[in-house]
């Protein structure tokens, strides 16, 4: 009985260590592998590539096209609590035609804002954001 009381014990902190996320903020650096996988072509984290506002991110930008055509950027801030200032940033910036919809191109998740060409279609989404690495 105590050998299967300390097996069951073992198994319970097995799976327990499996749900455990890490606080570190996602980079482009660790992203751009997945994406490439995920189908994404012209994949780059050079800031030459992802623009402006990107380039600059603390934790890097990064940029690719999905299977389907759309084009990603992805802004890493430092923090979750930078985002607001690198959403600003993209609204400011964004061409007169899109300023309307950028809130359905546009996504965040902790420290990563997301802009998109046209309206992402939920796998593409899901797709990125199973990508997002520290």
């Amino acid at each position: 009985m105590a050998r299967a009381f300390g097996l069951a014990l073992l198994v319970g902190l097995l799976v327990a260590g499996c749900g455990v996320r890490t606080s570190k903020p996602y980079t482009a650096k660790g992203t751009e592998p997945c994406l490439a996988k995920k189908g994404f072509t012209g994949v780059s984290t050079k800031p030459v590539d992802v623009g402006f506002i990107a380039g600059f991110a603390d934790n890097g930008g990064l940029k690719g096209t999905s299977p389907t055509g759309n084009v990603l950027t992805i802004a890493f801030t430092a923090d979750s609590d930078s985002v607001a200032s690198t959403e600003a940033a993209f609204k400011n910036h964004a061409p007169k035609s899109l300023r309307p919809h950028i809130t359905d191109i546009m996504q965040t998740n902790r420290n990563a804002v997301l802009v998109w060409t046209i309206t992402p279609k939920s796998d593409e989404l899901d797709a990125v954001q199973r990508c997002l690495q520290p």
